[in-house]
């Protein structure tokens, strides 16, 4: 009995809760509604919340020493939404808005095809846009003008003032634009124009303020072909990365598209409360931007730019014919590499290019320039292009020769000018009457070519290329760039009908023999540091915006993944010190003996450098290969410097001087050509 009465007044208490609850929301409807409705429902219809994405600024690309050879900043744009507002009120608030602009030098977007005073069409196929905008064919400017004049009920009669107006309705009748969806006006407006649309904003209807990221390049065009360039997304780039938006930029070449995954940012979100007849009301951050990561390179920019500017000089000089023969020189690329840790700190390719061209989307005119131009300013040449090395090969055969035991440091090959061993292939030396005979150090010094017949048909192809795989060469170094090339080694895996006469060719860096600068820059810092073998690298770290850094292991990796490549090219080699010592001093004697092929261009030269000369010989001409390192004794930097077309190896020496001279705080003297060395200049040496 006693339970019945409990469950019973539990009951009635549940019962009067949902009472009182009932009453309380009907009590508050009836002051959402009919007490306060009106107000509610104003408040409602006069505001308006819109989301606008913050773009993150990209990351910066940094040199060794912190310069920013990509920076990016900030620019102030303008941009209308739709609002409830009539049409006089919406042309004068764009008359307002030009007016604004144009009295801090600002300018605003204008596609409309139409000049005033004299009326007159620009210079666009004016039939197709006629067509396209249904627009009387028969109809002049001056009628074109008023027709649109009349659409937009422009009712100003000063010209100039309708022509504002008609240009801002016209991009905003193309780009279309709602209460969500805005419509850039102006792009990188100047700190006054943005004061002034934020301090009278009631006056602005529909027009918001915003910042967005740009990139942009400090040096200009140094070291463009390493940086590569940016530009508006593709709808291939869509497809590939479905989290970027139409208006992005995206990463193109070089490390702008290698590291395109750090270097963007991750948007944030910004929220607007705009009154119904376009003033903003509000604004706050409901998502921050997060800035992409900083890629600092190992490029050094003052050694990339004394690399560049000596080089371009060199070219200059080949084709003025200042060096001696005029040489039609237009295409060349230096590289200098540490020789112990592999990095790159300076890497050339002439001409080059400007990144910030292709930014927006280059144009046309531009893109046919670079396109048309036969020197192939957009290639970059230190790891796309290849070329025969010439007699810088040789040290290869003398190190094979070496350690094949084919010949040793006492063997002499009496050079007597043409090599007869074989009946049917009996080459010259590039000397004519021979040098004599000549130990592997002379041979260097001197680049005697009978001597490198001699000791490559003894060695044999397989030693031969056994050597030059261990230095890389004819292999990718897997170098963090797009494109490089692999380049081709000179024996029977590409030629299976082999015979003596191709493996001497070979011995002299001739035949298929054609390697990449960047392949030839490591193979002389192995040279130079007694053998071992280094992976080369343009990447010094990623360094995140939390102030911390990728480790190496997923740079490698990501890298590995991208490029598809498969391993560092080389292995060390087990070099004795004798063999080592007698190849240093070859190529010290090249640059310090009188009788040296580099000779002239060192002599007054206070550093001691190990080098070799290289001339190739094409069917077209004969390009030109210097290979150097310094200091002598104690080995820093590698130099290979490639010219097509430049006639003679020797020639190129003095971009490797320049560099030594730059990376070792020298002030190099002017170089005075003596040619008598030239006189008995072939074509391979």
């Amino acid at each position: 009995m006693k339970e019945r009465d409990s469950s019973k007044i539990r009951f009635n208490i549940l019962i009067a809760l949902v009472y009182i609850i009932g009453i309380v929301l009907l009590v508050t409807l009836f002051n959402l509604q009919i007490v306060h409705g009106e107000e509610y429902r104003e408040t409602s219809n006069t505001r308006l919340t819109r989301e606008k994405t913050i773009t993150a600024a990209r990351g910066n690309i940094l040199d060794s020493t912190g310069n920013k050879l990509v920076s990016t900043g900030m620019l102030y744009n303008v941009e209308i939404y739709k609002t409830k507002i009539d049409n006089e009120t919406l042309n004068n608030t764009l008359l307002l808005v030009a007016k604004t602009l144009e009295e801090n030098g600002d300018s605003y977007l204008d596609n409309f095809p139409i000049t005033v005073e004299p009326y007159a069409f620009k210079e666009i196929d004016i039939e197709s846009w006629k067509k396209n905008n249904n627009i009387d064919a028969t109809f002049d400017a001056e009628t074109t003008f008023n027709y649109y004049k009349e659409k937009y009920e422009v009712n100003t009669d000063n010209v100039q003032d309708a022509r504002k107006i008609i240009t801002l309705r016209y991009l905003i009748e193309k780009d279309g634009y709602s209460n969500t969806k805005s419509v850039k006006i102006a792009s990188n407006i100047s700190n006054a124009s943005y004061a002034k649309f934020n301090e009278m904003a009631s006056k602005f209807s529909g027009i918001s303020t915003y910042t967005e990221p740009t990139v942009s390049y400090p040096f200009g065009e140094l070291a463009s072909h390493i940086l590569g360039y940016v530009g508006p997304i593709s709808s291939d780039d869509l497809k590939a990365n479905p989290e970027y938006k139409q208006t992005d930029i995206i990463g193109k070449t070089g490390i702008e598209k290698v590291f395109e995954k750090y270097l963007k940012g991750t948007d944030g979100i910004r929220q607007i409360d705009m009154s119904v007849d376009g003033v903003v009301t509000d604004e706050y951050i409901s998502q921050e931007a997060v800035t992409g990561s900083d890629v600092v390179l190992t490029i050094d920019a003052d050694l990339q730019r004394a690399t560049e500017e000596a080089l371009a000089k060199n070219m200059e000089d080949m084709r003025s014919g200042a060096l001696g023969e005029v040489a039609n020189a237009n295409e060349g690329s230096a590289v200098v590499v540490n020789v112990k840790t592999g990095e790159i700190l300076a890497m050339a390719s002439y001409p080059n290019y400007n990144p910030a061209l292709f930014i927006d989307g280059i144009s046309q005119a531009n893109w046919d320039i670079y396109r048309n131009d036969t020197r192939h300013p957009l290639v970059n040449k230190a790891i796309s292009d290849k070329s025969a090395p010439g007699s810088t090969f040789k040290l290869v055969t003398a190190i094979a020769g070496l350690e094949s035991g084919a010949i040793d440091l006492n063997t002499k090959i009496n050079d007597t000018y043409r090599y007869t061993f074989y009946n049917d292939y009996q080459p010259t030396c590039w000397r004519i009457g021979g040098h004599g005979w000549q130990n592997v150090v002379q041979a260097i010094e001197h680049s005697c070519n009978y001597f490198f017949y001699e000791t490559g048909r003894r060695a044999g192809i397989d030693k031969l290329t056994e050597v030059a795989k261990a230095f890389g060469l004819g292999q990718k170094t897997g170098i963090e760039l797009p494109d490089e090339i692999t380049g081709t080694l000179s024996g029977p895996e590409v030629d299976k009908v082999w015979t003596g006469g191709k493996t001497i060719q070979s011995a002299i860096g001739q035949l298929y023999n054609d390697f990449t600068p960047l392949q030839m820059a490591k193979y002389t810092a192995m040279l130079a540091n007694g053998g071992k073998n280094i992976d080369v690298t343009v990447i010094k770290s990623i360094n995140k915006p939390d102030g911390t850094q990728v480790s190496r292991n997923e740079i490698d990796s990501y890298v590995t993944s991208l490029l598809d490549k498969n391993s560092n090219s080389g292995n060390d080699l087990e070099l004795s010190a004798d063999i080592l010592a007698a190849i240093r001093q070859g190529m010290k004697g090249v640059t310090s003996d009188d009788a040296g092929t580099a000779y002239s261009y060192f002599r007054d030269f206070n550093i001691e450098v190990g080098g070799k000369t290289g001339s190739a010989s094409t069917n077209n001409g004969t390009n030109a290969w210097f290979i150097g390192f310094a200091p002598f004794d104690e080995p820093e930097i590698a130099v290979a410097v490639y010219v097509k077309d430049g006639a003679h190896g020797g020639y190129t020496a003095p971009v490797a001087r320049a560099i030594f001279a730059q990376y070792l705080g020298m002030n190099a003297s002017q170089i005075t050509e003596d040619t008598s060395v030239w006189s008995y200049m072939q074509t391979i040496r």
